[in-house]
């Protein structure tokens, strides 16, 4: 058996567990990784704030006092298999590796579990401490994963990669940024009346509705305030984006704030006007953008908005890492190596553990060879992919570790 058809068994066994979220359950899927790392020899501990969702985290010790963190989540969205063409607990189609998780990223986990081995059999050990974490609750944002981890103090790297797919039809990328975000409970209050006589009444889903029409009339078009520093990240991510969006279109997703209605509810029967409605609005921000002035505008708008109040606020800002960075470059150019082709440095349009990480003072990046079926029906990565990423994973200490040096 080969190295690749070896990593291709372990994706499969690990797609094999359902660990849709929610209900999130990890446990399966954490003893077949503890015995992975047991049979090759690594340390590796289980920590707990939720029985159902453990947590690991791995060890190797390296030559240099530095450490380099690897991120994976075990748990994936969930899945109907009505809808499926193929497993969505796994199935191999010559080149192809499909099921739920595949390339959001128990691929990528695989991934580093291949590299472990690498580090593990070695006769040196590598040039700097590696630490492993494989987390749990990802995909809901949950407590019981990566905060659980930053909470308990446990975490102490001076560099981490996190294996979220980075690519998109062909085109390979790291993301050193993310976007800030403001997200917006809206409660409109009106008065009832018949449907036959709208008149009588003021209706609160039309109120709600034009006040999000007027938050996108002042906002949606508003030029960010964006620290130069971050221009040739945004070239590279506009240059990125242009083939799926347009050139015109990924440019003003980073120029202006972006607005999306998310949720609206609201009316009893179609026959009443009806007299509460509330909405979840969506706004994002690129990185560096001071979240809490645009937060104070947006407060403003609501209050010019007759029966409209904010029920709910949450905000955070966007980060990033200098593209210029020992860790970007590190990153980049090993992937470039490897797969022969560009990788773009560039900001990702959401934000998540990244995010969290930096925010704890984590130099942090994602990249992970994969396709762009994330959440997808008939989700899949290829055995090209996992090799790539199992490359890249094994190599990065000794790249990291001479970029570090240099800086």
């Amino acid at each position: 058996m080969t190295e690749s058809d070896e990593l291709v068994d372990l994706a499969l066994d690990l797609l094999a567990i359902d660990t849709s979220n929610p209900p999130g359950k990890t446990g399966e899927i954490a003893d077949l990784i503890e015995q992975y790392l047991s049979a090759r020899s690594v340390d590796v501990e289980r920590i707990t704030v939720d029985p159902a969702k453990p947590n690991l985290l791995a060890t190797i010790p390296g030559e240099r006092d530095r450490t380099l963190l690897y991120v994976g989540h075990l748990d994936t969205v969930p899945f109907d298999a009505d809808e499926w063409s193929f497993d969505p607990l796994g199935e191999r189609t010559g080149d192809r590796i499909y099921g739920r998780g595949a390339t959001d990223m128990k691929g990528a986990v695989a991934a580093m579990l291949s590299a472990i081995g690498v580090f593990a059999e070695a006769d040196e050990a590598p040039p700097v401490d590696l630490q492993f974490a494989f987390v749990s609750d990802e995909e809901v944002g949950g407590d019981a994963g990566l905060p659980a981890l930053l909470e308990a103090d446990r975490l102490d790297a001076d560099g981490c990669v996190i294996g979220e797919p980075t690519c998109e039809e062909g085109r390979h990328s790291v993301t050193v940024a993310d976007r800030g975000s403001i997200w917006l409970t809206m409660a409109a209050t009106g008065e009832a009346a018949h449907g036959s006589r709208p008149v009588l009444g003021d209706n609160a889903i039309d109120r709600l509705y034009g006040a999000i029409t007027t938050l996108r009339e002042r906002f949606g078009t508003r030029e960010l305030d964006v620290d130069p520093v971050l221009d040739p990240i945004l070239a590279e991510s506009v240059e990125y984006y242009a083939p799926t969006m347009g050139a015109d279109v990924a440019r003003e997703l980073f120029a202006s704030p972006s607005i999306n209605l998310g949720t609206i509810e609201g009316g009893e029967a179609i026959n009443s006007v009806p007299q509460s409605a509330r909405a979840e609005v969506d706004v994002r921000l690129t990185a560096g953008v001071d979240t809490s002035r645009l937060l104070s505008d947006v407060r403003d708008c609501v209050a010019d908005c007759e029966g409209i109040t904010l029920a709910d606020v949450s905000w955070s800002v966007g980060t990033a890492e200098p593209i210029d960075s020992p860790l970007v470059e590190a990153v980049a150019s090993t992937a470039e190596t490897v797969t022969g082709e560009r990788v773009y440095r560039r900001s990702a349009t959401g934000g998540g553990d990244a995010k969290t990480l930096r925010n704890a003072g984590i130099p942090t990046v994602e990249f992970a060879l994969g396709t762009d079926t994330v959440h997808a029906v008939d989700e899949y990565t290829t055995v090209d992919a996992l090799v790539g990423n199992a490359t890249v994973y094994a190599r990065l200490p000794g790249v990291w570790a001479d970029a570090s040096s240099g800086a």
